[in-house]
């Protein structure tokens, strides 16, 4: 299949204007395929060659202005079309294969009930494996959409829908749009509808989860209704499209998706059993990131696809804040989560080889497969961070202003990066294009240090920079009062580079935190006393977003090797058990088990590091006996069942269903406790195979399969390693769940044979499987745990076969870094 590249692009916008589609889809057909034709109504300016796309089971017909084209024709996803100058019409018919990979039409049956469903992903390049068309963002249209669905089905499409006399659903014509953005969801959905600012709006999902979405329905709605209205108030154009549904899909690859009217989710936001304030704080993030994305991305779209981090950039920002501003009654400081786990992606992913810039340089991105590598943290994180900078540097009144301005003079079309700091700098005096050079064109994180020099009551504050770009930060200065609390002495905004140092009155403070509101993207360092103060005094910092400030200064300085992991989990160990704030609880206890426990800490201290996390979870479990903080609670029983190093007290609590004290085992703990007993060898197939039986949904299945991957038997290992690699059997959830129970930090020795196997069995499931199946093999069935130099070397080696696809190779150079890294901490 050829991908298109940014020339073919330009040159098929200045031949074609596209007006209208009509797609109609008959799901009625089979288990298997589908079937699609396609109306496409459009004009060529001149006469001239181009093609139109799609990746069709079987092409039955393609007629060009009524005459018959030679289908024989169709080159891999493209069908050539000489065209004279004037209006056309073009008619296709094919025979669409479902996905069972997240990607075009996906296809689920669900086990608990045997219902199936089908949703729409369509983003990049594959609309083409649902219908023809000019795929490309700057081709925008008009679609109309009919589905011919099983009966008892529901069809959601982009606008309202309404079922036909005959069965057929039909969908209302929609506004202009790219073509990644066509969604259809359809099967018998439950759903919850209602009505605001006079338009209808609607939950979905399957039927299985259904009193799930009802026990979370008004937090889900009295969320939406509070974030479309605070875009209200932020933005001048009205929400521009007829109608608001959300439709929790099943088997879903990203965390959502963006289509106009029709946002879909991954149903795992349909909890169905317990979490914390933090989760459903994240599914609200990710419903405002959505939404604000119906302006920015949907009104306005990107050009090409080297400006798709400022469609994510954008609405990672506004998720957070909006979240922030207008659900503040539900949840603790949006920025204290971000700051603690979405920043820290974005850290990561700017210290690997594969960095580029927030805004990448176009030549970098030629075609769409090397679009889709910038998909990662520096797209997300670093560049909201980058916003929230601009925004703190801006203000926000000229910030809004500035988009508003972007709104109203690209809606239902195209914009670029220069068009957006042009209306941006329409706003404002500030030099807004040399902020976005120093910001958006470089690569890598700046390390801010502070120096204090002085003595007696006068201190001068110098902050050092090892980097290039201009920072506006809050310093912190804090002193210790009598009872060892610190004390926020002042805070003041300081901009470096500094003309002159920031002069301090009184005694020297016990701690200077710069980045203290977390406003820039830096790593952070300490001047020698305010080290020790950290280490010591963390829980004893009264904001919690100062906490996650240093807190994340602490893990850079473990991933640097400038603190040894052992200080770090015994600072985690005097001060978690004090800490309120959940966020800072997840972050930190994650990246102690996953990154510590697991990979920068030798096999021989590994046990001590593990019973170190079990210590911590104990101290928690103790402090929540009363049941007054069950988040908390649910916090340190996770932590304890990951971290648990024999069997007998998890055994126990799945044997008699209840952790001491409390909590009831849900469906989530149960396989969670069964997971790290298969690990231990405390489990068997008829342990799994009971369980299973006991919750046979979606979810049951995926911990089944990766419960049987994580036994220690050279048989099961076998097993697993054929299901990832040998078939094509496994749907993308299925084949994650068995990566994820196959490498265990305790079989290394058991799968050690299976290292070198890894990487052309990768590439060859690259080749056949596409790039989602690629990015999941990359990222889940690496072995993560070998960190040893020949691990390392033999990796470097496989980097350079011209088998292993654009999206498997750049996993690949990320956690070869990361390998690279623990190898680098562990000798430090």
């Amino acid at each position: 299949m050829s991908v298109l590249t940014r020339d073919e692009a330009q040159t098929r916008a200045q031949l074609l204007d596209v007006h209208h589609y009509r797609v109609d889809l008959d799901l009625t057909t089979g288990d298997e395929t589908f079937h699609s034709r396609s109306l496409i109504r459009f004009t060529a300016r001149a006469a001239g060659d181009t093609f139109v796309e799609l990746k069709p089971e079987t092409l039955h017909s393609a007629l060009l202005d009524g005459e018959p084209l030679d289908i024989a024709t169709l080159d891999g996803n493209r069908l050539a079309l000489s065209l004279t100058e004037g209006e056309h019409t073009l008619r296709v018919s094919t025979t669409m294969r479902y996905s069972r990979t997240g990607e075009g039409m996906h296809r689920f049956k669900d086990p608990t009930d045997g219902e199936s469903y089908v949703y729409t992903q369509l983003f990049m390049e594959d609309v083409q494996r649902v219908f023809a068309a000019f795929d490309q963002p700057d081709l925008k249209a008009v679609f109309e959409l009919g589905v011919t669905a099983p009966e008892g089905w529901t069809v959601l499409s982009n606008g309202i829908t309404e079922q036909q006399p005959d069965g057929r659903w039909k969908a209302a014509p929609t506004p202009l749009l790219s073509t990644y953005f066509v969604c259809v969801a359809a099967g018998p959905w439950h759903s919850v509808r209602t009505e605001h600012a006079g338009l209808p709006f609607g939950i979905h999902c399957r039927r299985s989860l259904a009193p799930h979405l009802d026990a979370d329905a008004d937090e889900i709605l009295a969320v939406t209704r509070a974030c479309y209205d605070r875009y209200h108030e932020k933005f001048d154009e009205p929400y521009p499209f007829d109608s608001y549904d959300q439709a929790f899909v099943p088997e879903f690859n990203a965390g959502a998706m963006e289509n106009p009217g029709l946002v879909t989710f991954r149903d795992e936001f349909v909890f169905r059993s317990a979490v914390t304030v933090t989760e459903r704080q994240t599914r609200a993030m990710v419903i405002a990131h959505e939404m604000a994305h119906m302006w920015f991305g949907d009104l306005v779209t990107l050009r090409w696809w080297d400006d798709i981090w400022l469609n994510e950039s954008f609405a990672e920002y506004m998720g957070f804040q909006t979240v922030n501003e207008a659900c503040s009654d539900l949840f603790p400081d949006t920025w204290v989560d971000f700051g603690v786990a979405r920043k820290a992606w974005g850290y990561e992913a700017d210290q690997r080889p594969s960095t580029h810039p927030v805004a990448p340089d176009p030549e970098s991105v030629p075609d769409t497969a090397s679009a889709l590598l910038n998909f990662d943290g520096i797209s997300y994180a670093k560049g909201a961070s980058a916003l929230r900078q601009l925004v703190a540097w801006l203000g926000e009144k000229d910030f809004l202003a500035g988009i508003n301005i972007h709104f109203k003079r690209h809606k239902f079309g195209n914009a670029t990066l220069a068009d957006f700091i042009d209306n941006l700098a329409a706003a404002t005096d500030r030099d807004v294009h040399g902020w976005a050079d120093q910001w958006l064109r470089t690569t890598g994180v700046d390390t801010l240090t502070p120096r204090l020099d002085g003595a007696g009551t006068g201190w001068r504050l110098t902050v050092d920079r090892a980097g290039s770009r201009p920072h506006r930060i809050s310093v912190g200065v804090y002193d210790r009062d009598p009872s060892g609390d610190l004390v926020l002495r002042e805070r003041r905004e300081i901009d470096v580079p500094q003309e002159t140092p920031a002069e301090l009155t009184g005694p020297r403070p016990a701690l200077v935190v710069l980045n203290d509101e977390d406003l820039t993207y830096a790593k952070l360092r300490f001047d020698e006393v305010s080290e020790e103060t950290a280490l010591r005094g963390l829980s004893r910092i009264p904001d919690a977003l100062t906490r996650a400030v240093v807190w994340n200064a602490l893990r850079d300085m473990v991933r640097d090797g400038d603190l040894a992991p052992a200080e770090y989990l015994e600072t985690a160990l005097a001060h978690l058990p004090e800490e309120t704030e959940l966020a800072l609880l997840q972050g930190v206890l994650g990246f102690a088990r996953t990154q510590i426990a697991d990979r920068y800490v030798t096999d021989d201290e590994r046990p001590a590091a593990l019973a170190k996390i079990g210590e911590i979870a104990r101290a928690l479990l103790r402090r929540t006996e009363d049941g007054e903080a069950p988040g908390l609670r649910l916090t340190a029983v996770r932590a304890f069942i990951d971290s648990a190093t024999t069997p007998d007290k998890i055994a126990s609590w799945l044997d008699e269903g209840t952790v001491h004290g409390g909590p009831e085992l849900d469906p989530e703990l149960r396989w969670r406790i069964l997971a790290r007993l298969a690990v231990l060898g405390a489990a068997d197939e008829a342990v799994i195979a009971a369980e299973l039986e006991r919750d046979p949904s979606a979810t049951g299945e995926e911990g089944a399969a990766r419960c049987r991957a994580a036994l220690p038997d050279p048989a099961a290992k076998a097993a697993a390693w054929s299901a990832l690699f040998d078939t094509d059997d496994l749907s993308n959830y299925l084949f994650t769940a068995t990566a994820q129970g196959f490498w265990q930090p305790e079989h290394t020795e058991l799968v050690r044979a299976y290292v070198p196997r890894f990487y052309a069995d990768a590439a060859a499931l690259g080749a056949r499987r596409g790039p989602a199946m690629a990015e999941a093999a990359g990222r889940y069935a690496f072995p993560s745990y070998a960190v040893d130099a020949d691990s390392l070397a033999l990796g470097e080696s496989h980097l350079a076969d011209d088998a292993v696809i654009p999206a498997l190779r750049r996993k690949l150079v990320d956690q070869l870094d990361d390998l690279r890294r623990a190898l680098a901490v562990r000798s430090a």
